[in-house]
Parts: C-alpha cells; structure tokens; sequence
C-alpha cells in the first residue's frame, strides 16, 4: 500500500501477523488468533512504551545490581523515567495524540492507554515531583531504604502513578491504580524490621489504601452496569441526575477522598508520611494524593458534568472541613514530618473547595466564575506538587544531618546548611501563599472566582451559593492565617535562633545531589508564582472549552480572569517590593558599619550574651496559645508534674508539663469502631473450637441455606 496509510501486512500459518502503517497513523499492531495484541501510535504511545521499558530495566537493574551501585543506577534509571513521564504528558497537553490499545479476549472494551490534555497534565505533575525525588534519593538512600526491594518498587511506584492519568477504561485504571498503590506499600515498609512503628504505619496505609479501591471499584461497577461498558467514553453516557450517577459519585468521594486526604479519610496521614523514607513522603504527598485529585476531576469534569447542586455543595462541605482540620492539626504539631503530612490535608481540601464551587457555580450558569474556580484547584494541585514535595525533601535533609525531626530539638540550622535554609524558606513562603510564589496566586484566583461567584451580571445567582460563597472565603482566610502561623514556627524553630541540641549543633549541609533536588524546587515555587499567566492560560486549556475566556496571560507574565474583571502581576509586586525593601536594607547596612558589634560580658542576665537555648520559644510553646483558643477541637491531654523541695509544700524544685494533641477522628471515630469489630471477633474466635462435629453442622446448615436459596 502507498500514501498516508502505507503499510505491510505478514501473514503465517498460525494465525499471527503483523501490520505498520506508516504516516500521520503511525503504529504497531500485533494480533493472534486469541485476539490480544497491543497497538502503538507514535508520539503519546513510544512514550509510554519508553516508560514501561524503563521501568522493566530499573526493576532487573535493581535485582542484579551490586549494592555499591544499586542506589546510583536505579536513581539515573527512575530520573529517565520521569523525564519521559514529564515529556510524554507535556505533549498530551498540548494536545498530541496517540497511545496504547490492549485488545482482550474478554466480553469488555479493550485496554487503552491515551491521556487527554487533563490527563497530561497530572503525568506532568508526577512526573516533575519524580525527577526531585529520584535525583535526592541517590544520595539520602541508606540501609533498608537502599535495599533491593525498595529500588524494585520505586519504578513500580512512578510507572504506576504516571498510567492511572493515561488510562481511557475502568479496568487499566484500577489495574494501574493497584500497581502505585503496590509499590507505595513496599516502599513505605522498607524499614519494618528495626522499627515497630512502621508496621503499624503499613497496616493502616494498606486497610486504607484497600477500602479507597473498593469504593472506586464499586463506583465504575454502578457505572458499567448502567451503561454496559467499561471505557470511559461509554461511562459518559450515564445521565448525571439519575441514581446510577448519585450512587456512583458518593462512592468516588469516598475513594478519590481517600487517596486525597479528605477528612474523615485521612487518618493514614499523620502515620505513613512520617513514616516513609522522606524521599518517599515527597512523592506520595507531592504525586500520589493528586491522583486522588484527577480522579475527582474525572468523574465531575470528565465522566459526569453537570451534576446535580448538591454535589458541589457536598464537595465544598468535605474540603471546607478538610482545610481547617489539617491546618489546625498542622499549626499544634511539634514533629515536622507530621506537620507536613498535615498540611498536605490543609491543601488538599482547598483543591476540593475549588473544585465544588466550580460546580455549584455552574450548575447556575456562572460560567466565569466557576473556569476560574477549577483553574484555581488546578494551579493549587500543580503549586502543592512544587512546594510540597520541597518541604519533605527539606525535612529529609534535616533528619539525614541532624537524625532529629522533632521542632523542640532544633534550631540553628540556617547558618550550618544554608542551602537547604533556603530552598525550605521559599517553600514555606508558598505554603503560607505569599506573593510571588505558586501558593499566593493559586489562592488569589480561588478568592477572586468566590467573591464573584455569588452574583453574576450583578444579581443574586442562588441561595446556595450566596451563602456558600461567602463560608468559603472565611474558610480560605482563616487556613490562610493559620498557615502562615505553621510555617513561620516551622522555619523559625528549626533553622533560627540557637541549636537546642546537640545533634543541630554539629549538623553539616547534606550532599550534593539532595541540595540540587531541593534548589530545582525552589525554583519551580518561584517560577511558578512570578510567571502565572502563561502557566494558568496552559493549564486551562485542560479543562476548558474555551480557555481564553477563564483566563489569560498580560503583561510579563501576569494573569488576568476577563470573565470577573481581575488582574494580577506579579512583576509588578516584585517591583514595588523591592522599591521598600532597598531604603530598608541600606539603612541597616549603613547603621550596621556606623556601630559595629562588640561581645561585652555582661554581669547581668538579661543581655543576648547570656541568652540560652531553653529560654527561647520552642515548637510546643509557640503553639500554646492557639492550642487554648481551639481546645475544644483539639482536646489535648496535659500532664503537669511538680517536684517540692524536701517536702516542702511552697518551695518548688521542678515543673515538668507533657502536652500532646491527638487527632481527634480517629480516638473519637475509628477507634471504637476498631475495637467493637476487635470483641466481636474474640467471640467469633469461640466458633472455632477444634469440634469436628461442630465443623460438620456448619457444612450442613449452610448446604441447607443455599438449597432453600436456589429453590426460591
């Protein structure tokens, strides 16, 4: 054959050939009488094949590879499969085609690997937390954590988080889904056998991981069975008011809300996080929790649309309250890993209110609002990948110099690792959304889309969303405000002041490549915060039929919402900073040289020469009075002991108070339920007591009930 579908046809005795069509059709197909075969179209789906190769060779390269060499080979192999990963879904967004067909001899629709631009955008996403964290684990990786087993299941991990955003079928995305939620398990329990708390960790993570599948799989099972077909194009032609759509989306906020962190979900947060290997932490919190949130976007923008009022409503209420909880939980914690885990709820939640409101705002035609709206949730996913990601690899950096991870016992540490100093502070400048990084725009344009989104031309849209518009920016400040505390005693505490220990007293900056991982995402905050327009108008062509018209790019690199009249420029704010900042620093400088500092032993205690580390804030303390002002939320335990002297029932010796704050959930919700199913089944357990005679009246009973069950 000649011209675009050129191509060569083989055929043998056994049925199996071989067709390439050449042209803009490009592709492989091979085919066997049991009718499986794979079909490969350039573009989109060498990629992907280059990234299954990849993953193929990281795994047998991490089999075979001596243990001097595993660490370095494996990180190099997972970099370049997230360099394809980052490639591969940067052309779906951009609007390339192609991908890989799995025809099965099944009664079902074949397996298709081809991401949309949506689609592309989240292989991006964890593509990008991928490179940070493959780069950083070739120097942070030590004993269990550079075993064979774990560099086994980082490329099952990454290849499995970058397919889930490629799939276009029910089965390859939960097929895919099992796959990342696999290597995830085996990295978090690298360290099992030395520490208890591990185990622990991996027990909830895995019964938690297991039920948000169950309910994603019992949601597309309601789905198939409506529509008869497991591919998404046939999913979409369920009517989104009708109970199949009702049933299935309860279910898909369970198991999209769980993998995301949601509350009341999110218990295996605060476990597995601090847990994990940090350069495992950034990942599952910096990727993996966003592939809870493309599956919400999914179901609402992609399988769904136009869903019912009350499901934007349900999805504002989970996040409002996600929000809140886990900066509260946040902003009280004195562990830095469990701060941060934390946080990552905090964000998570402000994603779904983004992504709720942008329905609700739909559903009465404020089509303005509700593009900014998702755009905003987008742009609050892909800052939360940058600077999220930063922070654990920073905290990592923290543990791998001072093997501390507890706030109490730091201090000091911006002047020993200056590097890591400085890569966390802009991260943190991000999490707290401060001007010109990722966080403040992102929560800018979800403020901007909410005080528009209650009126429109003027007039009231709706009840619901005059009051739900209003709830929701009180939400976004109060986090707002509450994360700028968080942050401030989370790079306060650790890096300034005096070391409150030995251990940050004798701490080193870390190697090079760990340094490298954290200035590349430093970067990425900053860029992504002095450069949101062009970064906004790209990621609204994922969602948005008509992108210009959500958003737009002026100026140097500013954004403008034309559909509710806002502008913002960051250039410009960078400008006017700089125009107060400069007189500032030259007066200090000149103020610094006219009197020069001088160490004068002072004989009295109030000097700074006679300052001491205990007489400084720390975590706990910081923290107090907030912890008073929400008790009744928190509900900390407090044990205050009070040493006398001889005795003596006025003279004091020592004071000694413990403060811990639980998470409240899971003492109040999950642990009485744990411990009902935990009685239950020590009476259970008389059922079983070594009678044969009571085993065969079992058999009999329950033949007897499936006869009478098959006669009805």
């Amino acid at each position: 054959m000649t011209g675009s579908g050129a191509g060569l046809l083989l055929h043998t005795e056994t049925g199996t050939g071989l067709l390439m069509q050449t042209g803009s059709g490009a592709g492989l197909l091979l085919h066997t009488e049991t009718g499986t075969g794979l079909l490969m179209q350039t573009g989109i789906g060498a990629g992907l094949l280059l990234q299954l190769g990849l993953g193929a060779l990281a795994v047998v390269t991490a089999l075979l590879a001596a243990p001097s060499l595993r660490s370095r080979a494996g990180g190099i192999l997972c970099t370049l499969i997230a360099v394809t990963g980052f490639v591969t879904g940067l052309a779906a967004m951009l609007g390339s085609t192609g991908g890989l067909l799995i025809p099965l001899a099944l009664p079902m629709d074949p397996l298709l690997l081809a991401p949309d631009r949506l689609g592309g955008l989240f292989m991006l996403i964890v593509s990008g937390v991928g490179i940070l964290v493959s780069l950083y684990s070739m120097s942070s990786t030590s004993g269990p954590d550079a075993s064979r087993t774990a560099w086994v299941a980082m490329p099952v991990f990454l290849v499995g988080m970058q397919l889930v955003p490629a799939a276009t079928d029910s089965v390859s995305f939960l097929l895919a889904w099992e796959v990342m939620t696999l290597g995830s398990t085996v990295l978090l329990l690298a360290d099992h056998a030395s520490r208890a708390s591990v185990a622990s960790a991996g027990i909830w993570y895995s019964a938690m991981s297991q039920l948000s599948f169950f309910f994603i799989l019992a949601g597309f099972a309601v789905l198939a069975a409506a529509s008869g077909g497991t591919s998404f194009t046939s999913l979409q032609a369920i009517e989104p008011g009708g109970w199949a759509a009702n049933v299935a989306f309860v279910l898909f906020l369970l198991g999209f809300g769980g993998k995301a962190e949601l509350v009341p979900l999110h218990v295996w947060v605060p476990r597995v996080l601090p847990e994990a290997p940090s350069h495992v932490s950034a990942a599952m919190s910096g990727a993996m929790v966003k592939i809870g949130v493309y599956g919400g976007l999914l179901v609402c923008v992609r399988l769904l649309p136009d869903g019912p009022a009350w499901w934007g409503i349900a999805i504002m209420l989970v996040g409002g309250a996600s929000a809140l909880y886990g900066i509260l939980q946040a902003s009280v914690s004195s562990d830095l890993k469990v701060l941060l885990a934390y946080s990552t709820t905090e964000n998570m939640g402000l994603v779904f209110l983004g992504l709720g409101a942008s329905m609700l705002l739909r559903g009465y035609d404020a089509q303005a609002a509700a593009d900014a709206a998702l755009v905003a949730a987008l742009l609050l996913a892909v800052s939360h990948a940058a600077f999220k990601s930063t922070l654990f690899l920073g905290a990592g950096a923290i543990i791998h110099a001072t093997g501390e991870r507890n706030l109490d016992r730091l201090g000091g540490l911006g002047a020993r690792m200056p590097v890591t100093a400085a890569a966390f502070g802009i991260a943190s400048l991000g999490a707290a959304a401060i001007p010109i990084t990722s966080g403040f725009v992102a929560e800018w344009m979800l403020l901007q889309s909410l005080i528009h989104g209650g009126r429109l031309d003027g007039a009231v849209v709706s009840v619901a969303a005059s009051v739900a518009m209003p709830l929701a920016v009180a939400v976004i400040a109060l986090t707002a405000g509450l994360a700028l505390l968080t942050f401030v005693k989370a790079y306060g505490i650790a890096f300034l002041a005096r070391p409150r220990s030995t251990a940050a007293a004798d701490a080193r900056e870390v190697p090079a490549l760990m340094r490298i991982s954290l200035a590349l995402g430093a970067l990425a905050v900053l860029a992504l915060g002095l450069l949101p327009g062009p970064i906004a108008a790209l990621v609204a062509t994922t969602v948005s039929s008509d992108p210009t018209a959500a958003v737009r790019s002026v100026g140097l690199g500013g954004v403008s919402l034309p559909g509710i009249g806002a502008v913002l420029d960051p250039i410009m704010l960078v400008v006017l900073s700089a125009l107060v900042a400069i007189p500032v620093i030259v007066a200090i400088i000149i103020s610094a040289r006219r009197h020069p500092h001088r160490i004068v032993d002072l004989p009295w205690g109030g000097g700074g020469s006679r300052a001491r580390p205990r007489m400084q804030y720390t975590a706990t303390s910081y923290a107090e009075p907030l912890v008073r002002v929400f008790d009744d939320v928190l509900k900390p335990s407090r044990d205050v002991q009070v040493t006398h002297v001889a005795e003596s029932r006025y003279l004091v010796e020592r004071v000694r108070v413990e403060q811990s704050v639980s998470d409240v959930i899971e003492t109040r919700l999950y642990r009485p339920v744990l411990n009902l199913f935990q009685r239950y089944g020590v009476v259970v357990r008389h059922v079983a007591n070594g009678s044969i005679h009571r085993y065969l009246s079992y058999s009999f009973v329950a033949l007897l009930i499936v006869l009478i069950v098959v006669s009805l």
